[in-house]
């Protein structure tokens, strides 16, 4: 790899302000964790958590807490002590290292925020006020177009812009880069939560009301009460033109080419080329508009609503954008809805852990440079890249096995098997950071500065040669991605230690744990989404009709069985709207299990903790999925996230065949399904 020597020596130069790794907690299986008066058949996630779940609280400034936060908590603390020592090794201004230490000293100097009030926002609300046309106010709107969506890798749908950019491989010519539009501008978390009209969502609107007004007092707007309704109503009619989630998740229904002449016919009301040249867009001829008619709702409020209204809308939302770093009395509302209301939190994160994120999102590869020379030795990613390479031989086995499958179609996908680029702890080829302009003392003006950096990054994308060598996640993030269209996985460092993977206790409790995450994102590329792009990246049909009815007919009784889950009564786990991740778990945690098998040559694993090896590896899986989450975040991951919630993620076993003699789990058994009743995919 790539390294930029000048950084790591300065951090290699400073052991003594390095902390000291925390400690991982126990090796192996945790078994005092679990309730053995719930019967593994009844319901596996109480048999393997129960004991964790009944002693376990949720901290006071959490949603949810459990085995993904622990891990996360820890990299933190780590990323923290490589930002200390970042700030204290007196860098040359304009270095990476200076860059990192002035970006969290600026976000943690609080006396100075506070000091500053709101003036670092007043340029904002000058070009405001200024808005005194539709012209002008396409003009403001296409200023705000920031590159924080992502439709297919980290599927992050939400913007509270009025559109949002992501640039990536075009999906019908994935030689090229192409700008994808998506839509945006609400305030809360998804359309439901402003057209729903159950008592819990109408409470929830009665709320955020209540936050609007706040935050509009705060920017000195006069009559707010009044005014925030006019917001709050904008809103509403936005969620009205929104396109579902489970719609957004469609591939086939989002891949919709315009040209940029077409826009003024097929979305009228926004001055188009207005926008897009505030944008910095003017080069862009074609786009690829994911919900169209979203897009044809949006543009035409914003020839509908009255300018004043959309002012004060535009105010609100600058103020909130930026809550974090501006004076408390802000941070402290935005905290009462987003935390309070929506997750359920009794108080705020500590604010360092807010500056790590905003340094990590500001300057992350450069603290990711520092991270995998610290925590991920060399021997760590050879062992993992052995794993993959076993899970990779393990899924080719099973799509060779395949009966239903016709010869045509399985040498497609050993095809796209064969391609897959495989990235393991951290990027080929770094970030460059040097065209960022970090300040001291200017917390608002770094934000708004690596923002506007990473938009201009991905637009210098377009018209060049694809990279297949660039990560979209940092070697310090705590999970794992699929890129379909650069057919191409990422498994950042920070996932893979302990209880994930564990150099420490038996290898197959790590094939539980991060094998099935292995095997879920190698499955992604075969899921109901991943399955239409061909070895190449391109939206491609590579099935016989008669492959493709069967494989769309096991994913149907997927969804039913997912949509059976009942979480709150009344309130079902949406079987569609998570069926990409359900497809990934049910095949990823297959090939885990055989992969498991295939490292030990066909030999039993040894018993250990007074389980059999079987027993170790699901157990590994269902406690790799440990969370407890408060209702109202809860409600809102169902309402809104792809992922299925991580209680019920673990009743993905009953659809292997191994797990029912390893737990002994017979008819009549909750979660026993008879085996014609089983889902096999892949």
């Amino acid at each position: 790899m790539r390294r930029s020597s000048s950084i790591l020596a300065l951090f290699l130069a400073l052991p003594a302000l390095l902390a000291a790794p925390p400690k991982a907690g126990v090796h192996g299986l945790d078994l005092a964790g679990m309730d053995r008066a719930v019967a593994p058949g009844d319901d596996f996630f109480a048999y393997a958590n129960g004991g964790w779940v009944k002693r376990t609280e949720i901290p006071g400034d959490r949603g949810s807490f459990g085995v993904d936060h622990e891990v996360t908590d820890r990299t933190d603390r780590r990323v923290a002590s490589l930002i200390r020592a970042a700030a204290a090794a007196k860098a040359p201004a304009g270095s990476e290292l200076r860059k990192i230490g002035d970006c969290f000293n600026s976000f943690m100097d609080e006396k100075t925020i506070e000091a500053k009030g709101l003036a670092p926002l007043q340029p904002t609300f000058k070009a405001i006020a200024a808005i005194r046309d539709r012209k002008d106010l396409a003009r403001y709107l296409g200023t705000t177009l920031r590159a924080d969506v992502d439709v297919l890798n980290a599927t992050n749908y939400d913007t509270a812009n009025l559109f949002g950019l992501w640039v990536a491989q075009d999906l019908d010519e994935p030689t090229k880069y192409s700008p994808f539009l998506l839509q945006g501008g609400l305030g809360m978390p998804e359309r439901s939560y402003y057209l729903d009209p159950s008592e819990g969502m109408v409470k929830i609107r009665a709320q955020y009301l209540v936050h609007v007004t706040a935050m509009l007092k705060l920017a000195g707007v006069p009559e707010a009460d009044a005014r925030s309704r006019a917001v709050l109503d904008l809103e509403t009619r936005m969620a009205t033109v929104h396109a579902s989630r489970e719609d957004t998740g469609n591939v086939l229904k989002g891949n919709n080419h315009w040209r940029r002449s077409e826009f003024g016919a097929k979305a009228p009301g926004l001055d188009w080329e207005t926008y897009f040249a505030a944008a910095g867009l003017t080069q862009s001829q074609t786009f690829v508009v994911w919900q169209p008619d979203a897009f044809r709702g949006l543009s035409s409020l914003t020839a509908e609503v009255p300018l004043e209204v959309w002012k004060d809308y535009l105010t609100f939302h600058a103020l909130q954008g930026r809550a974090k770093v501006l004076p408390m009395a802000v941070s402290e509302q935005s905290f009462s809805f987003y935390g309070k209301v929506l997750s359920g939190a009794a108080k705020p994160r500590e604010r360092w852990v807010y500056g790590v994120a905003a340094t990590n999102q500001a300057l992350g590869e450069a603290i990711g440079k520092a991270y995998v020379q610290t925590y991920f030795p060399p021997s760590e990613k050879v062992r993992a890249q052995k794993m993959v390479a076993n899970l990779i031989a393990a899924f080719r086995a099973r799509i060779l096995a395949l009966p239903w499958m016709s010869p045509e179609t399985k040498a497609k996908a050993i095809a796209k098997l064969d391609t897959l680029k495989v990235g393991v702890g951290y990027p080929d080829r770094w970030r460059d950071y040097s065209g960022l302009k970090i300040v001291p003392g200017d917390a608002f003006g770094n934000a708004e500065r690596a923002e506007r950096f990473e938009y201009e990054r991905n637009l210098r994308k377009l018209g060049q040669p694809i990279d297949r060598t660039e990560w979209v996640m940092t070697p310090q993030t705590v999970n794992a991605v699929n890129l379909p269209v650069m057919n191409a996985l990422n498994f950042p460092a920070a996932i893979l230690q302990p209880p994930y993977f564990d150099p420490k206790r038996p290898m197959v409790m790590d094939y539980g744990a991060i094998g099935a995450v292995i095997g879920h994102e190698i499955s992604h590329s075969f899921d109901d989404s991943g399955c239409l792009f061909d070895a190449t990246g391109r939206l491609n049909n590579w099935w016989t009709p008669e492959d493709l009815k069967h494989f769309e007919a096991s994913t149907e009784r997927l969804v039913r069985q997912f949509d059976a889950y009942e979480p709150f009564p009344g309130l079902h786990i949406k079987g569609r709207q998570t069926l990409s991740e359900n497809i990934a778990d049910v095949a990823g945690l297959a090939a885990a299990f055989d992969a498991y098998r295939l490292s030990l040559g066909g030999k039993d694993a040894p018993m250990v903790q007074g389980l059999t090896g079987d027993q170790q590896f699901f157990l590994s899986y269902a406690q790799s999925w440990r969370e407890k989450t408060r209702e109202p975040q809860l409600r809102q991951q169902i309402l809104t996230d792809g992922h299925t919630p991580a209680a019920f993620r673990p009743t993905t076993v009953r659809n292997l065949d191994a797990w029912y003699p390893a737990f002994h789990v017979k008819p009549g058994q909750t979660l026993y399904l008879a085996p014609a009743d089983r889902v096999k995919i892949w």
